[in-house]
C-alpha cells in the first residue's frame, strides 16, 4: 500500500519562504510523476505543480510560476515544493499525490481524479 506524507507547512509572514516535503513509501516511487495540489477552505483542490518520474520535466499552475519549485530525490523517495515569496492568498492546506500510472507526464490529465495515492496534507497559512 503507498503511503505519503508531507511535512513543512506552518505559518509564516507575506514575503517569506517555506519548503515542503512527501515522503513515499510502499511503491516504486521512481517510476510516478509526483505532484502538489492545494486546498482552501470551502474551494476545490487545485493543481499547484508536477514533476516527471525522472524529474526531468516540471510544470506549474500559473499562479505559483516563478515562486515555487518542485524537486524530488528518487534515492529518498521524497519531493519536495519550495515556496518562495509567499502571499496570504497562497493559504491552503497542501497535498502531495502520485499519478495513476507510470511513466506520464501529460498537463492534460492533472485532474485529482488521475492521482491515486494521497497524503493527509500539511497546513501553509500566510500572514498579511
Amino acid at each position: 500500500q503507498v503511503h505519503l506524507l508531507e511535512s513543512g507547512g506552518g505559518l509564516v509572514q507575506a514575503g517569506d519562504s517555506l519548503r515542503l516535503s512527501c515522503a513515499v513509501s510502499g511503491c516504486t516511487f521512481s517510476l510516478h510523476t509526483m505532484a502538489w495540489f492545494l486546498q482552501a477552505p470551502g474551494k476545490e483542490r487545485q493543481f499547484v505543480a508536477a514533476i516527471s518520474w525522472d524529474g526531468g520535466y516540471t510544470y506549474y499552475a500559473d499562479s505559483v510560476k516563478g515562486r515555487f519549485t518542485i524537486s524530488r530525490d528518487n534515492a529518498k523517495n521524497t519531493v519536495y515544493l519550495q515556496m518562495n515569496s509567499l502571499k496570504p492568498e497562497d493559504t491552503a492546506v497542501y497535498y502531495c499525490a502520485q499519478h495513476t500510472w507510470v511513466y506520464s507526464f501529460d498537463p492534460s490529465s492533472w485532474d485529482p481524479v488521475n492521482f491515486g495515492s494521497w497524503g493527509q496534507g500539511t497546513q501553509v497559512t500566510v500572514s498579511s
